[in-house]
């Protein structure tokens, strides 16, 4: 078949319809504007939040909605069309160039939120976004807001959790050094205070550690580990000062449960879902030979070392 002008025309209109009908016509008429179970209305001051978050172009590189193929954070709940109900317009987004926010409420306390909004590489050291510290407090106390509304009953949930807890983490650290580390140590399980880090020390594990450190961890514990990075003026309760924990009952296993977990209710987020189990221990590794001045990698108990650990050894 020749393809004439006119064919050609009409095939277009033909693929735009499709897309249109698919795309546009098909889900607004088996959309339901019924709130879903968790939606909530927003504040007043959400509300205005929303706004300096579209007037600065945050849907750019943030989306706000969880597909079912989606596995990373904010994976726990798939997004439903009932929970945007009351967004005119949508701001869905559709680049992830930074995280998704779908389920942002709750993730981080909000002193966090004003260190990275004042510089994001205070707290996340390899970040690209830009700093925002030119909008003002007033205005970054409204972005906030809207940032901790995100997952709405979820969100509130988790920021309760938040407040409970900075409370009795600003108590603890309020409690000197000793009864601030008695108390971080408690909170973990006893199984993980008595459990070695299980990888030797090696040069390489302590530059991969390095490497870590420095992506994730600068910012806030400091190029020394003495808890004075640039994001510390910003945090209640400030980065754990690292040289204060030799001889005070630190293992392998407490800084890995720590990295992983997080410590909710301060600045520390949680990184099991960015962070391999082997970068944690080497991370907790680095930390406790540079900073803490004692490590007990790779002693007793040990199981069966994995097919590959290193370079062969010499017996």
């Amino acid at each position: 078949m020749k393809i004439t002008p006119a064919i050609l025309i009409a095939g277009c209109l033909i693929i735009f319809a499709a897309v249109f009908f698919v795309s546009v016509f098909l889900p607004g008429v088996t959309e339901s504007d019924r709130p879903s179970v968790e939606f909530r209305p927003r504040t007043g001051l959400e509300a205005l939040g929303r706004k300096i978050y579209i007037q600065n172009g945050c849907s750019y590189c943030h989306s706000q909605y969880i597909r079912s193929l989606d596995w990373d954070l904010g994976a726990e709940r798939i997004a439903q069309s009932g929970d945007y109900v009351t967004d005119k317009p949508h701001q869905l987004g559709s680049a992830r160039t930074g995280p998704d926010l779908s389920q942002e409420g709750g993730e981080h306390p909000d002193d966090w939120h004003v260190a990275h909004f004042t510089n994001p590489r205070y707290v996340r050291p390899e970040s690209l976004m830009p700093p925002f510290e030119y909008l003002g407090p007033d205005k970054l106390i409204a972005l906030i807001a809207f940032k901790q509304s995100l997952g709405f009953k979820n969100a509130d949930f988790r920021m309760e959790r938040q407040h409970f807890w900075k409370k009795k983490a600003v108590e603890a650290y309020n409690a000197g050094p000793d009864g601030n580390i008695a108390w971080l140590h408690e909170k973990v399980p006893e199984p993980w205070r008595k459990l070695p880090n299980p990888y030797p020390t090696t040069q390489a594990g302590l530059v991969r550690g390095q490497k870590i450190y420095q992506s994730f961890c600068i910012g806030c514990h400091g190029p020394i580990g003495d808890g004075m990075g640039p994001a510390q003026p910003y945090l209640m309760p400030p980065p754990l000062n690292f040289t204060v924990l030799k001889g005070r009952g630190v293992s392998g296993g407490i800084l890995y449960y720590q990295i992983m977990n997080g410590i909710t209710g301060t600045a520390m987020p949680y990184f099991k879902r960015e962070l391999e189990s082997e970068k944690i221990w080497d991370v907790g590794n680095y930390v406790a030979v540079y900073f803490i001045g004692q490590s007990d990698a790779g002693q007793e108990p040990k199981g069966i070392d994995a097919s590959y650990i290193g370079p062969r050894q010499e017996k």
